[in-house]
């Protein structure tokens, strides 16, 4: 394994994002390490899959992103996965896996493995730095909640049944603590909570559109522009409404907003033409990892989540 930054990787306060790149193509290995680093990360390399393994074993509690060749000798790319998926300490480290073939097919293997961000080779500089772009942001706000958790504890177990309304981004992320804590894992669900949340808050009450958070995601506007059009006349009479019960059979929240709804037949899945778009993954992750089950209404502006006592066994 190669390893030139292996000391930083273990500093607990480095602010920078620590990238594991991992490719048996040596050339390959060393121009990924330069774009890596370009965009500001901390970069250690792994030559296969093996190696690759050696070194999550060993440092995976400061890796934030894996970006992983999925054709490898030995051990290749998903099996990699599947051992990081049934570690609780790996599992949720962002996996980019890079493959030479962008046939659907293969693409859709890998999201069924868990792996929800796709390069295909030859890599393009711009669609490296969006993927990238959009794993830092899932890695950031699930630190952020995370964080936020351990604010929240008291008594939660004593809630069976509990009301919310909230308008902007920021009201969606502190509820997501607060209802994750009424969990016995708060950690599995509170990344699916504050997706379903604050999609109820940008596209349903305030009408962001697919295209447009593209565009203001790639422009690093989106939260701003949330809030601006949070304070629209039209737009403050507008909540999202949070229902949450404890049943005999399992946990349930409903999340409604103000919106004409969306066609989340599309979203349910991550489809593998969207697989290297900088966002799209929230309903698919709280779908997948999260809750055993999520119904919308046949409008899409009502989602209840279902997760079942049994479930709280694996976790």
């Amino acid at each position: 394994m190669e390893d030139n930054n292996q000391e930083s990787l273990i500093s607990v306060n480095n602010p920078i994002i620590n990238t594991l790149a991992v490719d048996d193509d040596r050339s390959m290995r060393m121009m990924l390490q330069t774009q890596l680093e370009d965009l500001g990360h901390n970069v250690s390399t792994a030559e296969d899959g093996k190696s690759a393994w050696d070194a999550l074993c060993k440092h995976g509690s400061d890796i934030d992103i894996v970006v992983l060749d999925r054709e490898m000798p030995g051990m290749n790319g998903l099996e990699v996965v599947s051992l990081m998926k049934s570690d609780p300490m790996l599992k949720n480290i962002p996996v980019i896996m890079q493959t030479g073939s962008d046939k659907a097919e293969q693409i859709r293997e890998g999201i069924d493995a868990g792996v929800y961000y796709y390069l295909t080779k030859p890599i393009n500089e711009d669609v490296l730095a969006s993927v990238i772009s959009a794993a830092v942001r899932n890695i950031n706000q699930q630190k952020l909640l995370n964080k936020e958790l351990s604010q929240h504890k008291s008594s939660f177990n004593l809630i069976t049944q509990c009301k919310f309304s909230l308008r902007t981004v920021a009201e969606a992320e502190d509820l997501a603590c607060f209802l994750a804590n009424c969990y016995p894992n708060p950690e599995k669900v509170v990344i699916g909570i504050a997706e379903l949340l604050i999609n109820g808050v940008e596209h349903g009450n305030l009408n962001v559109g697919y295209d447009e958070k593209t565009f203001l995601l790639k422009n690093g506007t989106w939260r701003d522009e949330v809030m601006r059009r949070s304070n629209y006349p039209e737009n403050k009479l507008k909540s999202v409404e949070a229902s949450y019960k404890r049943e005999e059979n399992g946990y349930y929240l409903k999340i409604k907003d103000c919106g004409n709804g969306f066609d989340w037949r599309k979203f349910i899945k991550v489809d593998p033409s969207r697989a290297q778009e900088n966002h799209g993954r929230g309903i698919a992750q709280a779908y997948s990892m999260s809750f055993d089950k999520l119904t919308y209404n046949e409008s899409g502006n009502e989602v209840t989540t279902f997760l079942s006592h049994e479930s709280d066994i694996d976790w």
